[in-house]
């Protein structure tokens, strides 16, 4: 499965930027402590607006996943993508497309690391490896 391009705005530029540097960041509240997904405008407990990028430590748990179909183009078969779910070690979920997963190794609780790509014209993108 190809990703498609994404491209920055203002609000996700600092996002985008350390993606590129290999550093993922969630949206951090500084009043309640508590960490929020990237597109995220308000704390996500206490809807307060004193959300500031922070780095994460790019590690998580994998929390359920979908296996989607390869469309064959040209009559040549194409590979399933497999799509996981991530909660993250800070707490927010994350929806990762995990290139390369061995389908049989997925399990609930399953470790995974962002790792980062960059489709052709797009920006920096977070994926998930499974790790053992």
């Amino acid at each position: 499965m190809s990703l498609a391009p994404v491209v920055r705005d203002d609000f996700s530029a600092p996002f985008f930027e350390a993606l590129a540097e290999g550093r993922l960041l969630l949206r951090y509240s500084l009043s309640s402590g508590e960490w929020s997904e990237p597109a995220a405008r308000f704390c996500s407990l206490t809807q307060a607006d004193d959300l500031e990028w922070r780095e994460a430590s790019g590690r998580g748990a994998l929390v359920s996943w979908t296996v989607k179909p390869g469309r064959p183009v040209d009559d040549r078969p194409a590979a399933d993508a497999v799509i996981g779910v991530v909660e993250t070690e800070e707490g927010p979920w994350l929806t990762l497309l995990l290139p390369d997963a061995d389908v049989a190794l997925l399990r609930v609780g399953a470790p995974v690391e962002v790792a980062f790509v960059q489709p052709e014209g797009s920006e920096h993108l977070p994926v998930g490896v499974l790790r053992s």
